[in-house]
């Protein structure tokens, strides 16, 4: 686990209360986080290739003023699950969101968890690297001409791998999430950079816009903004190492970051989406930046950024997912404490190869990030509303099973309502990304390669 546990209990355990199950111990840290740092970290963790994905969703969902009110409605079960989060992983002594899932769900629960925690964090790791493909495609596009990836080196499948064997892989072996504090901060800057770049080509771009929608098509297309909005927010499994490796570990401190760090999320996201729509209107792309020229410098810039982001926040991801690939390998074999211990670091570094050498394979051959995200989308809803909901019912119903105070029945309410919540965008958004699948055949293609292959094709037969 990445580091200590030990904090001031916001709960007593009773004598009669069982004791959660045993874990791997954890050294102390020599220092911990302070919260500003862990602000960073929170603020790398949520953004990320979502943001490039908002402007086309606030256009499927109608436009800004519906986009807006759904992201709105959704921030406040948002904010709630990572306060509840930080108040069950103390209450587990948990160092991992999947720890503190399984101190009070059990073993059922931690099972759960785990995988879908390591198929979340799987398919965000494919969906940044699609991301950094995409980007070099356009740049050398820009610079070469369309017939850039019959040159070896200008192909992404020479490009990606080298570039993130170079950047990201040495950053992927970490024990403690918080080594990666001084890279979130590198990150966060970059996606400033890239809101500025949206803002300042918005008024000085000269872009024809297309359709600027104010109301859904239908009104369930209210909806379609859902996933984008929970993929884009979505930081609560980081948050609980996060917690964990703060130096002063309090609800209070970790209120402060968390709160923080989502209000710089929602003016990133915020000002990226709407200024992001506004210039490209219903011609935007499922990555904004492809709808810009590259040959910009300051648009070449932006696609640099968006690189240097993505390559600093695949390392955090990959630690989560890692983590709970790790806690299902050692509950399945019914290892101990020192027998895990054991192996500890070659179970580390092979479980992070595989991961990272799989899922470039994968982004090599994915067509694009609008459907990923989309599913995506469906999965987050669950670490967000979901599991947050049912372990805070639980810990409400340990302390007061007979609900006897206000407040517990106040709490309980809630309980009921983040878990429903959650099942109910889990449900719609999964319905809705298998049926656009279905609709259309598969995503739209981003690779310019293919791209320019298939309209080279079509006007030789044309």
């Amino acid at each position: 686990m990445p580091c200590d546990v030990t904090s001031a209990p916001l709960l007593e355990r009773s004598d009669d209360e069982p004791e959660p199950p045993a874990r791997p111990a954890t050294p102390p840290p020599a220092a911990g986080t302070s919260w500003p740092a862990a602000v960073f970290l929170i603020v790398n963790a949520a953004l990320g290739a979502g943001l490039l994905n908002f402007p086309q969703a606030y256009d499927q969902a109608g436009g800004l003023a519906v986009a807006l009110s759904v992201q709105a409605t959704l921030l406040v079960f948002i904010v709630a699950a990572l306060l509840v989060l930080a108040v069950c992983s103390d209450h587990a002594g948990a160092a991992t969101y999947q720890d503190a899932v399984h101190g009070l769900l059990g073993a059922p629960g931690l099972w759960a968890c785990s995988a879908a925690i390591a198929l979340y964090c799987y398919g965000t790791c494919v969906t940044f690297l699609i991301v950094i493909r995409d980007q070099s495609d356009v740049v050398f596009s820009s610079l070469a001409g369309p017939q850039f990836c019959k040159t070896w080196y200008m192909s992404h499948l020479f490009t990606m791998p080298v570039t993130v064997a170079l950047f990201v892989l040495p950053l992927c072996f970490s024990k403690r999430i918080d080594f990666l504090k001084w890279a979130s901060a590198v990150g966060v800057a970059a996606i400033f950079y890239l809101d500025g770049l949206i803002t300042v080509k918005y008024f000085t771009g000269g872009f024809e816009p297309g359709p600027i929608k104010h109301r859904p098509d239908t009104w369930t297309d209210v909806f379609l903004v859902m996933p984008t909005i929970c993929f884009g927010y979505q930081c609560h499994v980081s948050v609980v190492p996060i917690y964990s490796c703060l130096r002063v570990r309090t609800p209070t401190t970790f209120l402060r970051s968390a709160l923080t760090a989502i209000a710089v999320c929602v003016a990133t996201y915020t000002v990226a989406g709407t200024f992001g729509y506004l210039t490209f209107g219903g011609r935007v792309t499922s990555d904004v930046l492809m709808s810009y020229n590259a040959r910009d410098p300051w648009v070449m810039a932006g696609i640099v950024a968006i690189a240097v982001k993505t390559y600093t926040t695949y390392p955090i991801l990959l630690f989560c997912g890692r983590e709970a690939v790790v806690r299902l390998w050692v509950a399945g074999r019914g290892l101990d404490e020192s027998a895990a211990a054991t192996g500890e670091l070659p179970r580390r570094c092979v479980v992070a190869t595989l991961w990272l050498v799989s899922s470039v394979l994968l982004a090599l051959v994915t067509p694009s990030i609008g459907a990923v995200i989309q599913l995506l989308g469906s999965l987050a809803a669950l670490f967000i509303f979901v599991f947050p909901g049912l372990c805070l019912l639980r810990l409400v119903l340990e302390k007061d099973p007979e609900l006897l105070l206000r407040k517990d029945r106040w709490l309980t309410a809630f309980a009921v309502a983040l878990t429903s919540v959650g099942a109910f965008v889990f449900g719609l958004v999964l319905t809705q990304a298998l049926e656009e699948d279905i609709e259309h055949l598969g995503p739209p293609i981003t690779d310019l390669c293919v791209v320019n292959r298939v309209t080279s094709q079509l006007m030789m037969h044309g």
